[in-house]
């Protein structure tokens, strides 16, 4: 052993110790207080599952402060949620396709006179093309309103009344969404509905980042006078987004530039 150490050049006891060192696993790192730790991730991660563990970190450690105790680190909560299988898959770098994940949601715009509008729309989570929508003055969306959703999605995009493999329809916990009809109707088409965590809008980001774009860029700027003047030119305003709104996921390009690009 000596004549290696010298040809490598290392110490003979640092040889001695890679030969001779236990193979037996290495046990998981564990703390008494991870017991005290584990419910209160589970808690934040059960009702924000799209959070990653530095979120769920500041919000753990928020529950702490209220108990008036020391709060964790987050390499700490990294390795109980790793332990536990709770930390998000990372992510690829690659973009899924289209017409795997239709978002959807419910938004108002109220008027200068105090009046109501309602739309409902839907949109693809890769290419952000806004599918279909349907708009109601005093009123709410129901049910009836989400299935032609549906179907006008499914025609546009597949030039039928089905499609070809499952797509994921994500939406809130409305009951338009929910209703019997609409779930026997979705699955008739093909598609999945899937549904956000209650109280959690943000695990439908894509919905919510369309309804703060449409709100900013064209509810803003243009008038409001009553709900049948926001009818009127609603329909200009989604022909808008979808051909000349430069939209920053697709490179500063419309979402219809976008999947003409892809479609070469």
């Amino acid at each position: 052993m000596k004549t290696i150490a010298d040809v490598l050049g290392v110490a003979r006891s640092h040889l001695h110790e890679r030969v001779h060192r236990s193979t037996a696993p290495r046990r998981h790192y564990h703390k008494a207080a991870d017991e005290e730790l584990s419910p209160l991730i589970r808690r934040v991660v059960d009702e924000r599952p799209t959070y990653g563990y530095r979120r769920v970190t500041a919000l753990v450690n928020r529950l702490l402060a209220a108990e008036g105790k020391p709060t964790a680190n987050h390499k700490r909560i990294f390795r109980i949620m790793k332990q536990q299988g709770l930390l998000l898959q990372r992510h690829s770098g690659r973009r899924m396709r289209s017409n795997l994940r239709w978002c959807s949601d419910v938004f108002e715009i109220t008027c200068w006179n105090g009046d109501i509008v309602r739309i409902v729309f839907v949109i693809d989570a890769h290419d952000r093309e806004a599918l279909a929508w349907h708009a109601v003055g005093g009123t709410g969306i129901s049910g009836s309103m989400v299935r032609d959703l549906m179907l006008e999605a499914v025609e546009l995009r597949f030039g039928g009344v089905q499609a070809p493999h499952a797509v994921e329809w994500l939406s809130d916990n409305g009951s338009p969404f929910t209703a019997r009809e609409t779930l026997d109707f979705a699955a008739a088409l093909g598609l999945v509905p899937c549904f956000t965590p209650v109280q959690s809008p943000e695990s439908n980001g894509i919905a919510e980042a369309f309804v703060k774009t449409f709100k900013r860029d064209y509810a803003r700027v243009h008038p409001l006078l009553d709900a049948a003047t926001v009818l009127r030119q609603i329909a200009g305003w989604f022909d808008d987004y979808n051909e000349s709104h430069p939209h920053s996921g697709l490179g500063m390009i419309s979402p219809r530039e976008f999947i003409r690009a892809q479609a070469r």
